[in-house]
């Protein structure tokens, strides 16, 4: 069936669009203006967010400080604080006071506008904070030495004749994108009063050693204050020798003022609990709680705990959703939480007595969402919309910002369908297919395949794998959602262990099937495929299971050798139990069962291979064995490294040269005339 847009929706792509319409570049978006998580005042009257422009020159996002009048209907965005040569980032309003980071420092400014403070003056740098609701304290986040009683450096003597080696004796050597030095990201409390925040503060982890909020994705969402100011609420995977191995995230109170040790509120669960909220009241604390120690995509169950008596209940244990983000409404008796559901990801208020859920908004993926008297405000996007502002109101969301309706001005955003079929195990499976805006003939194919592997091609807008821009360079983009994706079902999501090349593989060969037969204006014949992480996997899969049907591949981060996977990996935890639990070593057929490096006789499509030199989730020697085994075939084949990208391209001149390669490379198989040429 077709996607129908509602009308906030449609308002997202483009105001109206000129006669003149063009298609959608990698140069617009790498430039577009991208919204950071909203602040709202407790009077529900301001609203302030950080917002990402572009430095093409140095190759970087700048951010600026905006702010909106909730009060007044129709009210234009201001700006409260842009500096061309600062980044002023994460707001936060107490009182008629906005916090803010700058120049690794914490500062502030009134909410009316002014000239900025500065309140801190420790060095070392950090990493977030947060102003207690009471404005007398805050909380900071910054790695240091484990131990560390303050955020002083202590001053370390090197040996003359020191090398540049670094030693370990237990895993985490590395993770993500860097090598460890030892440190942990920690917690400090300074004292904040009229005078600002002075000295190095204290910290509040006591014996703890681990980091929180957690790395490499944790932030402020991973840290709650009470509303009295007197305890803080963290989570932390404590370290040890099976960190590497572990997911047994816990949920820690602890005082403010230090004064008794942090105390483990979820010991009895050894999968992950996180996301700690207090509710508005104080009564309450909700966070999300997986059932199974060592699987990081379990279902993440809204739970409440009762502050005084200790007692929790699980609100959403009949609900088969995963509950991907929290906030509490302002009289503490409903929360609102985001979740994937159907290759959308929604607003849902959850009844805080009875878990009754009630989805709030249809269309579009929720990014972020901020709570006032008057309702919540989310982030909302799309395929064909990047995130504004909108106030969740009882029939449509009420649009509040239109960021970048200048730059997207006279563009042409493209149509998207969704489609359904019989996959693997006669389950129903989704997907979509993005059609060029204008077009009125075949269009060669750009078959997509997600990453996670549990995650999902959902109808949200991406600064990397972008199916827009593919739309608007020519191809028809068709993603479906496999075996072992989220928003059906955690059975459904569950389905994908020890099954990677199995169910998955049957699922993207029904779908692109059932694509072309029902979407005539796509080419069959003429079709390519591309996929990142367990989609760069699945490309090299393709590669030795379904060598006849593309006549290009894109493989970016993907498993080539699982062998060396087991071991190279720094995510341990995840590698073992998407095998079944045990170590390479422990069980080798369950690895090899859907080893990609053992079918390399089978090869040959065209492909090229993407990867990037910080990337310690797959290494890119993964990249350079899959290279060499295209090589050694005669296969053609094209290698492209980024020397400073980790998992993901992020810089904005690297985005361009991807797309370009990218589509470089489908173009040149499929005998496609550039866009724009």
């Amino acid at each position: 069936m077709r996607m129908p847009l509602s009308a906030s929706l449609i308002a997202l792509a483009v105001a109206a669009t000129p006669a003149a319409a063009r298609q959608l570049t990698i140069e617009d978006v790498t430039m577009l203006s991208r919204v950071g998580t909203p602040a709202v005042s407790a009077d529900g009257r301001w609203m302030v967010w950080a917002q990402r422009e572009t430095d093409l020159d140095a190759d970087r996002g700048r951010f600026d400080l905006w702010r909106l009048d909730l009060s007044r209907r129709g009210a234009t965005p201001q700006k409260l604080l842009a500096d061309p040569q600062k980044d002023e980032n994460e707001p936060q309003i107490v009182g008629s006071t906005v916090y803010f980071s700058m120049d690794d420092a914490i500062w502030s400014v009134p909410v009316t506008g002014g000239t900025p403070r500065k309140l801190t003056n420790f060095t070392g740098g950090f990493n977030g904070f947060k102003v207690a609701p009471t404005g007398d304290k805050l909380v900071v986040w910054a790695d240091r030495l484990p131990g560390a009683p303050s955020l002083e450096e202590p001053m370390i003597r090197k040996l003359a004749d020191a090398g540049s080696g670094r030693t370990y004796d237990q895993l985490f050597v590395r993770h993500w994108d860097t090598w460890s030095e030892g440190k942990r990201q920690q917690l400090f409390v300074l004292p904040l009063g009229v005078s600002g925040a002075a000295g190095n503060g204290k910290a509040i982890v006591g014996a703890l050693v681990g980091d929180t909020p957690s790395k490499p994705f944790g932030g402020g969402e991973e840290v709650s204050w009470s509303p009295d100011g007197k305890t803080i609420y963290f989570a932390m995977r404590e370290a040890g020798r099976i960190e590497a191995t572990s997911t047994n995230l816990d949920i820690f109170a602890v005082p403010a003022d230090g004064s008794t040790a942090p105390l483990n509120l979820t010991d009895a669960n050894d999968a992950t609990d996180n996301l700690p909220t207090v509710s508005p009241d104080g009564r309450k604390l909700a966070y999300f709680a997986m059932r199974r120690p060592g699987y990081e995509a379990d279902r993440q169950v809204l739970t409440v705990r009762d502050l005084a008596s200790g007692q929790t209940v699980s609100l959403t244990e009949r609900w088969d959703r995963s509950v991907a983000s929290i906030a509490w409404a302002p009289d503490s008796r409903a929360l609102y939480v985001t979740a994937d559901d159907t290759q959308e990801t929604p607003l849902f208020r959850v009844d805080a007595t009875t878990g009754e859920v009630k989805r709030l908004t249809q269309l579009g993926h929720v990014g972020a969402v901020a709570v006032t008297p008057a309702g919540p405000i989310v982030a909302l996007d799309s395929l064909t919309a990047p995130a504004d502002f909108y106030r969740v109101a009882s029939t449509a969301p009420q649009r509040l910002t239109s960021v970048n309706a200048t730059k997207l001005a006279g563009i042409d955003m493209p149509v998207v369908e969704r489609f359904s079929f019989t996959g693997a195990n006669n389950d129903q499976v989704w997907g979509y297919a993005v059609k060029p805006a204008g077009s009125t003939g075949k269009v060669p194919v750009a078959y997509m395949v997600h990453g996670g592997p549990q995650g999902s091609s959902n109808n949200s807008w991406s600064y990397r794998w972008n199916p827009a821009v593919f739309a608007g360079a020519g191809y028809g983009l068709v993603a479906v959602d496999f075996h072992g994706s989220t928003g059906y079902g955690q059975g459904f999501t569950d389905a994908i262990r020890n099954n990677w090349g199995g169910w998955p593989l049957e699922d993207l060969k029904k779908g692109l099937a059932a694509a072309t037969a029902k979407f005539t204006w796509l080419d069959g014949d003429n079709a390519c495929a591309l996929g990142a992480s367990y989609g760069g996997y699945m490309m090299n899969w393709f590669e030795g299971q379904w060598p006849d049907r593309f006549k290009c591949i894109v493989q970016h981060d993907g498993v080539f050798d699982a062998r060396a996977m087991a071991y190279e990996t720094e995510e341990l935890w995840f590698d073992e139990w998407e095998h079944g639990g045990k170590t390479y070593y422990e069980d080798p057929a369950a690895f090899e069962k859907w080893n990609p490096v053992n079918h390399v006789a089978k090869w040959k499509t065209p492909q090229l291979v993407i990867t990037g030199e910080k990337d310690f989730r797959i290494p890119y020697t993964q990249g350079l064995a899959a290279f060499t085994a295209l090589q050694r075939r005669d296969i053609p084949s094209r290698l492209l490294v980024f020397p400073n990208e980790n998992h993901w391209v992020l810089k904005p001149k690297n985005s361009r040269q991807w797309y370009r390669e990218v589509l470089g490379w489908m173009d040149k198989w499929t005998g496609k005339t550039p866009a724009n040429q």
